[in-house]
């Protein structure tokens, strides 16, 4: 099943280990499999530890299976919002290697992406409707954030308010809805898998929501700060440090590497406040009384900051 844990480090790379054999075993589709590889694993981690904190790590061989099963359908349904993010993105590059798009052609790529999401589907409906349900939803909540982000993109910022507390609020919605509402879904759905429900269920998926938060802003950040991004919120918080209305289409990267290194330390500041505050939120709700003792538990209240810290070791920051 899996070697002793010691802590999270052992506890990724057990359960990464066999997540990947899972993988092999219920997803026959070449293709599928080769999207798959390489990929940090985050969400289907934090769900099988959300599992594992659930059962105090008592649960039989098969229900060990049938979880990492599950962590397996929510891999899915990331990765197949990655090859779509991709074409949307024009992002040639992924994990270091060509774009599926890249290689396969767009047409292959938007419908391995499609295949995925129906492969995961099938996995969620043999949980239970209550796991189901989760993954509908959480697709159509993630399908709408991308969408407020190409029409967000769209604008001018003319109409904006651009405060940077309205900035932010604007950016948080998108993230939410892109990124976060996946990892709240994946820790309320290891929950599930171990028969957790009520009050339990909703401490489980605020938690993922506030991790989700987190190493979104500190993947951002990383991003901005390589010159690699030009986002939605970086534009119009430009513009509020600058006085003065900057539209998106009048920069490149360099423009906005010159803008970042003049105002370098107001950024990162209003960045790294926000993703402090999100993981000590994750932080408390790992330590709910809910949540039975175990050393799982403990290794919960761990990954919010280490998730985080090992993205933001890039640029040489740290929680």
């Amino acid at each position: 099943m899996e070697k002793n844990l010691s802590n999270l480090d052992v506890f990724i790379e057990n359960t990464t280990e066999d997540l990947d054999k899972k993988i092999e075993v219920v997803i026959p589709d070449e293709k599928i499999v080769k999207v798959l590889k390489g990929g940090k694993r985050l969400r289907p981690l934090l769900a099988h530890l959300s599992f594992k904190a659930c059962t105090q790590g008592n649960e039989s061989d098969d229900d060990y299976q049938r979880a990492l099963e599950g962590a397996v359908s929510i891999e899915l349904a990331h990765s197949a919002s990655l090859v779509h993010d991709d074409i949307i993105d024009n992002d040639l590059k992924r994990r270091g290697e060509p774009s599926f798009h890249v290689k396969e052609g767009i047409a292959s790529a938007l419908l391995t992406g499609h295949k995925m999401l129906a492969t995961g589907f099938n996995i969620a409906l043999t949980h239970g409707k209550d796991v189901a349900k989760l993954y509908v939803d959480s697709w159509d909540k993630i399908v709408n954030g991308e969408i407020d982000e190409v029409d967000f993109n769209k604008k001018d910022f003319k109409n904006l308010k651009t405060t940077k507390t309205k900035t932010l609020e604007a950016y948080n919605k998108i993230i939410e809805q892109k990124t976060a509402v996946l990892f709240s879904s994946a820790c309320e759905a290891g929950a599930i898998e171990a028969n957790m429900s009520g009050d339990v269920l909703r401490v489980f998926a605020d938690y993922g929501r506030e991790v989700g938060l987190a190493y979104q802003l500190a993947d951002d950040l990383v991003d901005l700060v390589k010159g690699e991004m030009i986002d939605s919120v970086i534009v119009p918080l430009l513009s509020k440090l600058e006085n003065k209305k900057i539209l998106a289409k009048s920069l490149d990267v360099e423009d906005v590497k010159k803008l970042f290194v003049k105002h370098d330390s107001e950024i990162r500041q209003i960045f790294f406040k926000e993703i402090k505050k999100h993981v000590k939120k994750a932080e408390k709700l790992s330590s709910s009384n809910l949540i039975p003792p175990s050393k799982y538990k403990n290794l919960l209240n761990d990954a919010p900051s280490y998730i985080t810290n090992r993205m933001l070791k890039e640029i040489n920051l740290k929680i």
